[in-house]
């Protein structure tokens, strides 16, 4: 006897586009500085979803939808999390930032903060987060007017991870760690 089941779709009981539309949402953004796959795109409209983000803006040379390389791994995520092209990051930026909104780059840099070591600054005010470009990483210009960089760190040889598997470890580790997640799920009746 087994002592584990794979759930069905029946037994996760996923709310509707549009219900998800209305929820609560966590107080993170999702800014895309140039990434050249819409496959990876694809994934962070994926990740958005699965944690409830606020918003992703689409940056620079950013594929948008519709778009069958995003959707192929968006899976329908493009239609409930909301989005925004917007062409010039380091303006971006600096609207966000007159919002309020604090601005953190993920990226290799010094005088970057290590992801598990991130201020309690941060648990209280919407956070924009930002990732770069899969060869170039995060325009200098761009990390230069956010208030942090942060670093996934690492002990392998390589020191780099997919722009999208990255996406997927700081958006977990913000919306665990801050627990932002928890008014979100009374919501959606679970």
């Amino acid at each position: 006897m087994t002592k584990f089941r794979k759930l069905s779709m029946e037994d996760l009981d996923r709310i509707s586009i549009e219900k998800f539309r209305k929820l609560e949402k966590n107080p993170i953004i999702i800014v895309l500085d140039n990434i050249r796959s819409a496959n990876n795109v694809g994934s962070f409209f994926r990740t958005a979803d699965a944690f409830r983000i606020q918003k992703i803006y689409l940056c620079g040379i950013t594929a948008t939808p519709p778009n069958k390389e995003i959707q192929k791994t968006a899976l329908g995520a493009t239609e409930s999390v909301e989005w925004e092209y917007f062409e010039n990051t380091p303006e971006l930026i600096e609207e966000l930032k007159k919002q309020g909104v604090l601005t953190i780059s993920v990226e290799q840099a010094e005088h970057s903060v290590m992801l598990d070591s991130l201020p309690h600054e941060f648990a209280e005010k919407t956070i924009a987060i930002v990732f770069g470009n899969e060869v170039h990483g995060v325009d200098e210009n761009v990390m230069e007017k956010c208030s942090y960089c942060v670093e996934i760190p690492q002990w392998g040889t390589k020191h780099s991870l997919n722009v999208a598997v990255s996406g997927g470890i700081v958006l977990w580790e913000l919306v665990a760690k801050t627990k932002r997640n928890t008014n979100c799920l009374s919501q959606a009746g679970k």
